[in-house]
């Protein structure tokens, strides 16, 4: 069985996508920073994959636990897919650039671009020797429209749809798609509209097929819309 790495498995679309993997015969190691409710998301996989679940509460920024995440997928053996899906919003409720903490997007750029590199690069041994590497980069919309309050979010976001691209240049036998979900009733979008109600978003469990399509099929490298494949997988922009 091929092993992925889900990151932000907690919740979410993470939890999403590690159940449709799962379901699909992948091993997987997930992570997210908070232990408990990782812990009841990896024995809901457990379900779905007995035995070939390694679950590691940590934070994706601290290099140990990235290197625990390699080890993790080294022992599973056969990595094959690495889904960058841990983020942060950055400070909530969202401000305008003019006041943005620049402290605070230091540490946005470490979990939302540093992060994803460090883990490719932890595990690229291990995709070196993959039957088919795929890293998978997940984006938003904010990183290509010029939303007001969503600068630090969304330069994050595109700095990653650029690493994105260039690793793609850079490894041509690779995938490396960037994916963007859409609008979703998630945690973190509650977040960035506190207080409203955000039940007409669709629910991460809704774009999974979609993804899923994605992951097993020959697409090139390039940014995707899960919006777009679900009409039919049409590569948006290809680097």
């Amino acid at each position: 069985m091929p092993t992925a790495i889900v990151t932000g498995a907690s919740r979410g679309l993470g939890e999403a996508v590690a159940q449709g993997l799962a379901g699909e015969g992948w091993s997987l190691v997930v992570d997210a920073r908070g232990a408990e409710a990782l812990e009841a998301v990896a024995h809901r996989l457990e379900q779905l994959a007995p035995g070939r679940v390694r679950a590691l509460p940590g934070d994706i920024t601290d290099p140990r636990h990235v290197a625990a995440l390699a080890d993790a997928a080294g022992e599973m053996g056969d990595l094959e897919l690495v889904v960058n899906n841990a983020s942060s919003l950055g400070v909530a409720p969202l401000p305008p650039l003019t006041v943005y903490p620049t402290d605070r997007l230091s540490e946005l750029l470490a979990t939302n671009v540093i992060a994803p590199l460090a883990l490719i690069q932890a595990v690229e041994a291990q995709l070196r020797r993959a039957a088919r590497p795929r890293v998978m980069n997940i984006t938003s919309d904010a990183a290509v429209e010029a939303y007001p309050g969503w600068g630090g979010y969304g330069a994050s976001k595109a700095a990653l749809e650029h690493l994105g691209a260039v690793l793609a240049a850079e490894e041509p036998s690779w995938a490396v798609w960037t994916v963007d979900p859409g609008d979703l009733r998630t945690q973190m979008h509650q977040d960035a509209f506190p207080g409203e109600d955000i039940s007409d978003r669709p629910e991460p469990s809704t774009v999974v097929a979609s993804l899923l399509r994605l992951v097993g099929s020959a697409a090139r490298s390039g940014r995707y819309r899960l919006a777009d494949l679900r009409a039919g997988l049409r590569e948006e922009v290809s680097p």
